[in-house]
C-alpha cells in the first residue's frame, strides 16, 4: 500500500531530524588519527636489481609505528590509492612494542577487514580494518606485520621513512622474531592508525615535504618535529590531541614529483583524516629550488604559490579544520639554493606573517634561522646538508608551535 501523506510528512521529519543530528554532530568524534604516513605511487624500476627489490611477492613486511594518542582500540587504513592493481594481502597482525623494541608476548592481533582475516584492495582505493581491541597509551610503540602472497607487486609506498622496515621471506607475520630479513626505509600499505576512546578525540595533521616527513632525524628516534609536537602536547596535558604526519620527501606545491602535488593530494591526505581538527602547513621550498635547477626562474610564479596556500586554507575552513601556516626555513648552502629563490622565499614568508585569512603562523623560519645570516641555519641546528634540521633542529621547530593555537 503506498505510504499516505501523513506518514511521508513523518518520514520527511524524522530524515531532516536526523541531517541535523549528523551535521552537529562530528562523524567518530570519538576517534581520531594516531600515527600517519602519505602514500605515493612507486616508481617503474630502473635497474633489475630495484625491480627485484619492489617485487615483495611471498614477503613478509614489519614497520613499527609509534603512535601519539592513545585508546581502546585501533584501526589500520589501508592505502593502494595510487596503484593501478589491486593487491592482496592475506596475513596481517599488529601486536605492541617494549621499551626494548621487542613484541610483547602475547600482544599480538589478528587483523581483520569486513570480518575476514585477508584483503583485496582494489586498485586507487583505500580499505579500513575492523577494531581491534588493543589497550594503547600516548605515545606507544606497535608493530604492524603483513604477508603478500606470491605475485604482489605494490603499486604505492611511502618513498622515506625515518625507521627502518624488515622484509622477510614466507609468511613470518605471527613470529616474534623475523628470520632471514634485510632493512629498507621505506613504508609501505599502511597509511594510518586510528584510535577509538570513550571520550572526544582529534588530531592535528602536519603537511608538508622532506622536512616534516623528517629526512636528516635519527633513524628509529621519532625525533622528527611532529614526533616531537606530539611527546609537548601530551605534557601540556593535550592527551586526546593525536599528530599525523603526512609531509612526502621531495614534496612541492605546484606539480607532482615525488608524491602528487601538495594542493593535489590535500584532500586525501589532510580533509579525509579521522578527528582532522588543525592543518600545519610547511610546503614551498621544492618548488622555489626546483625553480632554480631546472633554469624555471623566469617563469616561476610566486603568486601562484601564494594562491595554493589560499586554496588550502578555504578547502580547510569548508571542512571545519583550522589551518596554520609555517613560513619557509632558510636553506642558503643547499644545492638549490640562489639568491632569486631567496628572494622569492622572503615574498612568501612576509605573505604568510602579514595574511589574515588562516587561523595562525608557525615561524619556522625565525625559529631556525641563523641571527648573523638569516638566509641560512643556525649552525647548531643544521644536518649539515643545509636544508634539512637535525635533531636539535626539529626540536625548535616543535617548540615554535603555538599550543594556544591547538586547543
Amino acid at each position: 500500500m503506498p505510504p499516505t501523506t501523513k506518514t511521508l510528512s513523518l518520514m520527511t521529519g524524522l530524515l531532516a531530524t536526523g541531517a541535523l543530528l549528523a551535521a552537529s554532530s562530528p562523524a567518530q568524534a570519538n576517534s581520531a588519527r594516531s600515527w600517519a604516513a602519505a602514500m605515493q605511487a612507486m616508481p617503474a624500476p630502473a635497474t633489475p636489481a630495484a625491480q627485484a627489490e619492489a617485487a615483495l611477492g611471498d614477503t613478509t613486511v614489519r614497520q613499527i609505528m609509534r603512535l601519539s594518542v592513545g585508546g581502546k582500540g585501533l584501526r589500520l587504513v589501508l592505502d593502494n590509492h595510487d596503484s593501478a592493481m589491486p593487491l592482496t594481502v592475506d596475513h596481517l597482525e599488529v601486536a605492541q612494542i617494549d621499551a626494548a623494541g621487542r613484541i610483547v608476548p602475547g600482544s599480538s592481533r589478528r587483523v581483520t577487514v569486513g570480518g575476514r582475516p585477508f584483503v583485496v584492495i582494489p586498485a586507487h582505493a583505500p580499505m579500513i580494518s575492523d577494531l581491534v581491541p588493543m589497550a594503547v597509551p600516548p605515545l606507544a610503540r606497535v608493530a604492524v606485520s603483513f604477508h603478500l602472497p606470491a605475485g604482489q607487486v605494490p603499486g604505492a609506498f611511502h618513498g622515506y621513512a625515518a625507521a627502518n622496515t624488515l622484509l622477510a621471506p614466507g609468511d613470518q607475520t605471527a613470529a616474534a622474531e623475523l628470520t632471514g630479513s634485510r632493512v629498507v626505509q621505506r613504508r609501505y600499505l599502511v597509511a594510518g592508525i586510528d584510535v577509538d576512546a570513550p571520550a572526544m578525540l582529534r588530531s592535528i595533521v602536519t603537511f608538508g615535504d622532506s622536512i616534516t616527513d623528517g629526512v636528516r632525524a635519527t633513524v628509529d628516534s621519532d625525533l622528527r618535529w611532529p614526533d616531537q609536537l606530539a611527546q609537548r602536547l601530551q605534557k601540556a596535558g593535550m592527551t586526546r590531541v593525536g599528530v599525523a604526519n603526512v609531509g612526502i620527501s621531495g614534496n612541492r606545491m605546484l606539480q607532482d614529483g615525488a608524491g602528487e602535488g601538495a594542493l593535489a593530494r590535500f584532500d586525501r591526505d589532510v580533509l579525509a583524516v579521522t578527528g582532522a581538527s588543525h592543518v600545519i602547513v610547511l610546503e614551498g621550498v621544492n618548488d622555489l629550488g626546483g625553480a632554480t635547477r631546472e633554469g624555471r626562474q623566469d617563469s616561476f610564479d610566486t603568486e601562484a604559490l601564494i594562491t595554493a596556500y589560499r586554496q588550502m586554507i578555504a578547502r580547510g575552513h569548508a571542512h571545519g579544520i583550522k589551518v596554520l601556516l609555517g613560513t619557509i626555513l632558510p636553506y642558503k648552502g643547499a644545492g638549490y639554493w640562489s639568491p632569486w629563490g631567496d628572494e622569492q622565499r622572503a615574498k612568501v614568508n612576509a605573505w604568510i606573517r602579514s595574511q589574515h585569512e588562516a587561523d595562525g603562523v608557525v615561524d619556522f623560519d625565525r625559529a631556525i634561522r641563523n641571527p648573523a645570516d638569516p638566509q641560512a641555519f643556525a649552525p647548531a641546528y643544521d644536518s649539515g646538508d643545509h636544508l634539512h634540521p637535525n635533531d636539535a633542529g626539529f626540536a625548535v621547530m616543535a617548540r615554535a608551535v603555538p599550543l594556544a593555537l591547538l586547543r
